[in-house]
């Protein structure tokens, strides 16, 4: 017997603070029946539904993703645009992103249809390393890239960095090519750091998660986690925890 909202997560369909939130607005039946109570469990054998919609009860898969630059990181898009489940045709289960790459990024994207282990590797607290590289219009100061480790507000919001470096400059370009590890995932994070500094990020990349990189692909290409990769990511998020 599990509870409700972690069958939900599970399933992939939400979050299981959004799946607590649906339970609570009596978006979920169980045996045909609206179950609003959060302690509720369900075994195997109960029928799930989720606004009208059964819970398909499947293995938990786990991809990884070399997303192109132009692509949006969602499994559906209103406007037609090219999403990151497209490169996955051959996938029947319910697989997301875990997290976001934004339109114009590139690189490193973990897909799956376990929503535990997404809440998992997101959640800040847990401290996995997103390593990205960004090509900046304009050549950052020390003391710029020292306010990114020290912490910026940029737009009301609180934003760090959790290790900047200059890889390379090119001088008579007026452009640098520099390295960035987070652990937190907000919108844009990387390219709002820079634009607060008057840097602007011309393209951006993450390189590795945790302990995924890209290694031997090319923009688009996917290949599924080895079993050894998802319990090194469930390790190093369990570690992290302070």
């Amino acid at each position: 017997m599990e509870r409700l909202q972690k069958v939900i997560a599970h399933a992939g369909v939400a979050s299981r603070r959004k799946a607590e939130e649906m339970i609570t607005e009596g978006k979920v039946k169980v045996n045909g029946k609206v179950v609003k109570e959060l302690g509720t469990k369900v075994s195997s054998n109960d029928d799930v539904e989720v606004e009208g919609v059964p819970i398909v009860k499947e293995a938990p898969v786990y991809y990884l993703l070399y997303k192109p630059r132009g692509v949006i990181s969602s499994v559906k898009d209103d406007k037609g645009r090219k999403v990151v489940t497209d490169y996955l045709p051959e996938v029947e289960e319910r697989i997301f992103p875990v997290g976001r790459l934004d339109y114009d990024t590139s690189g490193v994207l973990l897909l799956t249809n376990d929503g535990e282990f997404a809440n998992l590797l997101m959640h800040p607290k847990h401290e996995i390393d997103k390593v990205y590289i960004a090509k900046t219009k304009g050549i950052p100061t020390d003391d710029q890239l020292k306010k990114m480790k020290k912490g910026m507000t940029v737009e009301g919001e609180k934003m760090k960095a959790v290790h900047v470096k200059i890889m390379s400059t090119e001088h008579k370009k007026g452009t640098a090519i520099v390295q960035v590890i987070l652990h937190e995932g907000k919108n844009r994070q990387v390219r709002k750091m820079f634009d607060a500094l008057g840097v602007p990020v011309d393209k951006l990349k993450r390189e590795r998660y945790g302990s995924i990189t890209l290694h031997g692909m090319n923009a688009g290409d996917h290949r599924p986690l080895k079993p050894h990769e998802v319990k090194q990511l469930r390790q190093q998020a369990e570690e992290n925890v302070k």
